[in-house]
């Protein structure tokens, strides 16, 4: 979020401003979900009924409203309470998890995806350029810190989080033709494959 819409928002009334930006937001998600080309402040204004300089005051660009649209964004861990210290259990676990969440919300990841690919510096700030999946990869790995170190655990991650999510779900599906329940169990096989040649 831009410092000038943070400002805007955390001044009067704030409770009234949440449900606004709530809405753009809801907006946003909900055209994004349509499929067809990426929505505009404007768009997302019209749909909320909201006035797009309203709208405006909280996102100044479309990639502030798409990167606030984009699910995931509050995610911290992947893994289950109960994830125990089994590294094929963690890293399966959260690649499921990953692979379903990517699937659910299919249309905003290919969203994300077209404009991450921009080569402008606003689009280094798009989620897909901030490697959170690669983070919850290291989580689900942590068992094998002492054995990989820092720098392996950070590697095998990476490496995992190229054989899963939405460039491989495009790929999988557009270009292989297989159907998604497919692209998935081929992704986990992947991420299984990479941590056990990986090991010791």
């Amino acid at each position: 979020m831009s410092s000038v819409s943070t400002q805007y928002e955390q001044t009067g009334r704030t409770r009234q401003k949440a449900r606004t930006r709530d809405a753009l937001v809801a907006a946003a998600r909900e055209l994004v979900t349509r499929g067809g080309s990426p929505p505009t402040v404007e768009d997302a204004a019209a749909a909320a009924r909201i006035s797009r300089t309203t709208a405006y005051r909280y996102f100044p660009n479309q990639k502030a409203l798409l990167v606030a649209a984009h699910p995931e964004t509050e995610t911290k861990s992947l893994l289950p309470p109960d994830a125990g210290d089994d590294p094929e259990d963690r890293i399966l676990s959260a690649v499921k998890a990953f692979i379903q969440l990517v699937l659910e919300t299919e249309q905003q990841q290919r969203t994300m995806l077209r404009l991450s690919l921009e080569p402008d510096a606003a689009a280094r700030e798009l989620p897909l350029r901030r490697g959170r999946a690669i983070a919850w990869f290291e989580d689900a790995l942590e068992p094998l810190r002492q054995q990989l170190t820092d720098a392996g655990v950070h590697r095998l991650a990476v490496a995992i989080r190229s054989a899963v999510g939405i460039e491989s779900l495009v790929w999988l599906t557009d270009v292989a033709g297989l159907a998604r329940d497919e692209a998935a169990e081929l992704m986990q096989s992947s991420a299984l494959a990479l941590l056990r040649h990986s090991r010791p």
